[in-house]
């Protein structure tokens, strides 16, 4: 297949690998920030394959992990209420609340409905008058102009018994958070190609150069993230902080503009809480006035629940690239897919899962090595 084939190809990994060995002398730390590049870096052992001390440390690239406990919460409050639907995308529904997930409410006889497109809730609400329904949407810029289309439609089509649960939010501001923190060890940064794919390139031409740090828009495809390794190792050895596109068949400089057209005109930038980075200015997309009236969060009162994160997780650590998934105490133990204390196991993109996936029984944290429970808080 086109685009995945050649992408898969060992030849032209195993070229660029033998490129970066040539290349790289000093140990440099690298991040990368989207979930689906750490599954493949995980799966394919590609961070293990890297030359003696560099490192691959793993970013808040998972938009399931990154969503607070309270919004959670609020969805599971939701669920509950009578004659409301709660719809949701299925990788949303067994990720851990303070007291219980989306699955349980649905086991208990709670009217929650796992759809694969958002605008599948303007169907249901069609379909069911008589019932509230709320659509329950998270993401990166990637699926914010698709998620805005529920209230884009609702309000065209006069829909007044559908709403948004929203926890939208912006990669840019947090990596900048991360880049500016006193215990940052991020040398190069690979971005997510996905994201740019919508929103183009210039925020991260704008990051590079204010922390001179050098930034490449990545791929998913073991040679893409083989590649834009080299690419930032050459940066590195060279002394240059440029930001680089080795995505170049999604990404254009400008992004998607009829895209970026519906998100902005449906939502407006905000500041939001990220789990495990708490509250980062700017990060997060609300509705915005024209669409206030479908925001489920005013509708129903919800927006004084505050919740702590649990202490035993360690994800905040994790999120931030100052711990990885095996150093946690609970993992694979009191941690698994099947019972997780985070979202970074539960979700599809989480490095937790990734690393509980592929490399669980692969050279096991001696206790020294572990994070002390409650560190991650």
């Amino acid at each position: 297949m086109r685009y995945l084939d050649e992408y898969r190809d060992e030849r032209l990994f195993r070229s660029q690998l033998a490129r970066l060995t040539q290349i790289a002398t000093r140990p440099w730390v690298l991040m990368e920030v989207c979930g689906g590049q750490t599954h493949t870096l995980v799966r394919y052992g590609i961070d293990e394959l890297l030359p003696a001390g560099m490192e691959m440390v793993h970013g808040p690239g998972c938009p399931v992990c990154v969503t607070p406990v309270e919004i959670i919460d609020k969805a599971i409050a939701l669920a509950r209420r009578p004659n409301t639907i709660l719809v949701s995308y299925g990788d949303m529904m067994r990720v851990p609340g303070s007291e219980s997930d989306l699955l349980h409410v649905k086991a208990l006889g709670g009217d929650v409905r796992m759809v694969y497109s958002p605008t599948e809730s303007v169907k249901i609400a069609l379909e069911n008058p008589a019932c509230e329904v709320v659509f329950f949407g998270v993401g990166f810029e990637t699926t914010a102009p698709a998620n805005a289309m529920v209230a884009w439609q609702a309000r065209r089509q006069g829909i007044r018994n559908l709403s948004l649960l929203s926890s939208h939010v912006l990669v840019p501001p947090a990596v900048e958070m991360l880049l500016s923190s006193p215990h940052n060890r991020v040398q190069g940064l690979i971005a997510p190609g996905h994201v740019c794919s919508i929103m183009g390139t210039g925020a991260y031409e704008e990051l590079a150069a204010k922390y001179k740090v050098p930034i490449v828009i990545g791929g998913f495809e073991p040679v893409d993230l083989m590649e834009a390794i080299v690419m930032l190792t050459a940066q590195l050895e060279e002394g240059r902080c440029d930001m680089e596109n080795q995505y170049r068949r999604s990404v254009r400089e400008a992004g998607n503009q009829r895209a970026r057209e519906m998100l902005f005109e449906v939502y407006e930038v905000c500041d939001r809480k990220w789990r495990g980075l708490g509250e980062v200015a700017v990060s997060g997309l609300q509705l915005s006035a024209a669409y206030r009236e479908f925001d489920a969060e005013l509708r129903f009162g919800l927006e004084d629940i505050s919740v702590a994160e649990p202490k035993e997780c360690i994800s905040a650590m994790i999120l931030q690239g100052l711990a990885k998934p095996k150093q946690c105490g609970a993992f694979g133990t009191r941690c698994t897919p099947e019972s997780p204390l985070g979202a970074p196991m539960v979700s599809s993109e989480g490095a937790c899962a990734a690393y509980y996936l592929y490399r669980r029984h692969n050279g096991e944290m001696s206790e020294d090595e572990c994070v002390p429970s409650g560190e991650g808080a």
